[in-house]
């Protein structure tokens, strides 16, 4: 049977995509944390293409969502969905966001995680984090019945309509609880058998009639397994192969079985084995549905984005879509904690290795050292007969791996969090690579709170590993400064007003939060691998070590106008790091290197063999050669055309890039940017993916992109102020203008995340600030159709806010 392939992407939710359901092969609906039900409609064949329709808007996130078939009274059927706010909603599938509800359903008291559809449409059924759920009557539009969970159940976070008189339950409790549906005197119905499972159970799906196991439905959750049960209770079969938390389950008109969860990865089961696996460039594959009718799959992830994918030659997307699809996958990062213990690059076989060597299974990934030197994640297709490239294992997603000891373990963040006046902090550990709702959920749980924080918990982690946000005084910590955060999070404590007006902002923008003393831990550390290695020449002596220690705590505690003691020697040592040590060990330096930018000192001119600040470090993280060698082509030609965006990491490209924007914070950087600009302008296009034949470097990597859209507002606000001078200065043209606007719009049209779009928005409204001559070039350029588009993109209130300045200096 051949394999599923991308059918059709659809993007435009801001936040994940929670729960999908797949009705007709032309409908797709979907429900998000971004507080939005949206309804995809089918409008081309060839290429698949589904245009969105926002049918709900919530005050809070919604997580969970069924369909009630088409009846004599509602032609279309009923979209019911619920979440955060515990009010189940029922709306007609052909409602815009403003029509009012046909019902509302009141009953829970807290997050309704879970809802299904009897067969017949005759009720419904809920699940909710307040241990409760719920038969609702669709005849009278109220609660029929209440299913009793004794015990600590916590939450219910599966629900199944198995049959018009049968209702599965899945806990937090690790139970599943079968009910038949009888009457009963107070309302209340007592389960008709309990089964114990292995973990948390988030998932539940029947199976259909005659599966090889005997099997009547399907079950799995936190321990990663997919366990097979008859209806009677007994436990027939398990399925192994996901990594982590398995969150959906769906089955197909072929009785195969359809999984998804924490591991990036979508499988299809038949039988008892994983006959394919989907690696997905996104940390959580949420939800998973199957249309019945041509038994196509639709799935939303993390990186709220619903893909379809079908078995059907005529329904696959066109050849540029699928090369897309698997190239954002190979080019995610996988954090090297959902690859199990520590990997040792010095043990691991070569690139080499992988063809002449099969898998066991499908799914099964290996790793294997890169020719640069780098961690590269292999996945067996079993379909294929041949290694899939996954993606490249870092030790945490968008991290140099330096991180933050915590009860003998390590994170990326180890943030306070007060929840009482006059008690000491709670400690709040995170790594990225895990999904901020989960990290809350456990730290709720082991601090015995309220599980009506979790929202707001998540939300801080989030925004609290982004980067700083632009007009905020107050230096915010960046996502992939892995080095911990003093910042706190208060239960209930109010959000900063947002600002009405943001254009112009003529401060210039820096990217230096972060801690250094694990950089300097992880500096030693490969200084020592070189010494063992052999590489004498290029590693560092004690009296090199102890420059190194007194530029980090220079750089930790002194003032940022303080000069650097032995400066030529401090640089010389850096520089040497940046450019000689081989390419995979060079990021800890770069880090250093981009907190020495901001010294007024680091900017002035050297007699490096590679020349200034700006053109060390494009060197250090564009030129995979190890290590470095003088070709003799300048800076401009070799990022044209030498730079090998498949070779090149990309958080090193990140730190190139947040030099450059820290530059801009003294007098001595700005005048090395400015005379720089066209060569920085040309690498930022180089970024971005602009130049014609070049993929964008790093177009997944968030943090990377927050980088590229801060150098870019850096100059657009150099040339505000250059215009404001007297008499006017201008090292930004309207050339420059022109390849600015280009490297907004490509990224505008390319990105989703709302600080990305922010940036770039902030960046064209300053060069529209400029005056007439700007104006005029952006109108001649269209600027207007995907500003529009930029605005429709989020719920970001920034967002909207700043294009509606934009297009007021157009119109």
């Amino acid at each position: 049977m051949t394999d599923f392939k991308v059918s059709a992407q659809l993007k435009g939710h801001d936040g994940d995509v929670r729960s999908v359901c797949f009705p007709t092969p032309n409908v797709v609906i979907s429900a998000s944390r971004d507080r939005t039900v949206r309804v995809w409609r089918k409008t081309a064949d060839r290429p698949p293409t589904f245009d969105a329709t926002i049918t709900s808007q919530g005050h809070g996130y919604i997580n969970s969502l069924t369909f009630l078939r088409p009846t004599t009274e509602y032609p279309d059927g009923l979209i019911v969905s619920s979440g955060a706010e515990p009010v189940i909603e029922v709306k007609k599938a052909t409602s815009a966001s403003d029509d009012n509800a046909e019902r509302l359903l009141v009953g829970h008291g807290n997050n309704v995680c879970a809802l299904d559809a009897s067969p017949k449409g005759n009720w419904l059924a809920s699940g909710s984090w307040d241990g409760k759920a719920i038969i609702w009557r669709t005849d009278k539009w109220e609660a029929a019945q209440y299913l009793v969970h004794d015990g600590d159940v916590k939450s219910v976070w599966a629900v199944l309509a198995f049959d018009e008189n049968t209702v599965i339950t899945g806990s937090a409790d690790s139970h599943i609880r079968i009910f038949r549906l009888q009457a009963s005197k107070d309302g209340e119905l007592a389960p008709l058998r309990t089964l114990t499972t292995g973990g948390v159970v988030r998932a539940l799906c029947k199976l259909p009639a005659g599966h090889p196991s005997g099997a009547d439905f399907a079950s799995a959750g936190n321990d990663s397994v997919i366990r097979l049960w008859t209806i009677s209770g007994q436990e027939v079969g398990a399925l192994h192969g996901h990594e982590s938390f398995i969150y959906s389950l769906a089955s197909l008109p072929t009785g195969e079985i359809v999984s998804s969860g924490e591991d990036r990865t979508l499988r299809i089961w038949r039988g008892s084995e994983c006959v394919q696996t989907i690696t997905h460039p996104a940390i959580s594959v949420w939800t998973v549905a199957v249309c019945a009718e041509n038994g196509d799959i639709v799935s939303g992830a993390s990186d709220n984005t619903i893909r379809v994918f079908t078995r059907s030659a005529e329904r696959t997307a066109e050849p540029e879509v699928l090369a897309q699809f698997e190239e954002s996958v190979r080019s995610s990062a996988i954090p090297q904690q959902q690859l199990g213990p520590t990997i040792n690059k010095e043990q691991l076989e070569p690139k080499s290795w992988l063809a002449t060597h099969s898998g066991t299974k499908d799914g099964q990934v290996t790793t294997v050292r890169e020719d640069d030197n780098t961690i590269g994640a292999y996945q067996w297709s079993l379909g294929q007969q041949q290694w899939i490239h996954v993606g490249t294992v870092v030790d945490s997603t968008g991290s140099s791996g330096l991180k933050v000891p915590y009860n003998g373990k390590e994170y990326d963040f180890v943030f306070d969090v007060d929840i009482e006046d006059g008690k000491p902090p709670l400690k709040l550990p995170y790594n990225l690579s895990v999904n901020p709702y989960d990290a809350a959920t456990k730290f709720l749980g082991d601090n015995n709170l309220p599980i009506t924080y979790l929202d707001s918990v998540a939300n801080f982690i989030r925004e609290n590993t982004k980067g700083a946000t632009i007009g905020d005084t107050s230096e915010a910590p960046s996502g992939s400064d892995p080095y911990g955060t003093e910042h706190r999070y208060r239960p209930g404590q109010e959000s900063p007003p947002v600002k009405k007006k943001y254009l112009p902002h003529i401060e210039y923008l820096s990217l230096t939060q972060g801690k250094l003393e694990p950089a300097l831990k992880k500096l030693k550390e490969l200084n020592a691998k070189q010494i063992q290695a052999g590489h004498k020449d290029i590693a560092l002596n004690p009296d090199n070590i102890k420059h190194l220690e007194a530029l980090v705590q220079i750089l930790i505690g002194a003032p940022q106008q303080a000069e650097i003691p032995h400066l030529d020697e401090s640089r010389r040592i850096i520089y040497t790091l940046v450019t000689q040590w081989p390419y995979g060990d060079r990021l800890p330096a770069l880090d250093v290197l981009r907190c020495m930018a901001v010294r007024p000192c680091v900017a002035l001119p050297s007699n490096h063999i590679h020349g200034n600040l700006i053109n060390v470090a494009a060197r250090a993280a564009l030129d995979t050669q190890d290590p470095i060698e003088i070709d003799g082509s300048d800076l401009p030609e070799f990022i044209a055309n030498q730079v090998d965006e498949k070779k090149v990491n990309a958080n090193s490209v990140m730190m190139l890039l947040r030099t450059v924007t820290n530059l801009f914070n003294t007098a001595e950087g700005g005048k090395l940017a400015a005379a720089e600009a066209s060569t920085v302008i040309s690498l930022l296009g180089r970024v971005a993916g602009v130049a014609s034949g070049h993929m964008a470097i790093g177009p997944q990597n968030v943090n990377l992109q927050i980088a590229l859209t801060s150098a870019t507002f850096n100059y657009a606000c150099l040339a505000y102020r250059e215009r404001r001078k007297n008499p006017p200065e201008a090292s930004i043209d309207l050339g420059a203008f022109a390849n600015l606007m280009e490297i907004v719009e490509t990224v505008v049209r390319k990105q989703t995340d709302p600080e990305v779009l922010f940036r770039a928005l902030m960046s064209l409204g300053m060069i529209l600030s400029t005056g007439k001559e700007a104006v005029q070039l952006a109108k001649g350029l269209g600027v207007g159709k995907w500003v529009g588009e930029a605005a429709k993109k989020t719920n970001d209130a920034r967002v909207q806010d700043v294009a509606q300045e934009c297009l007021a200096y157009i119109r």
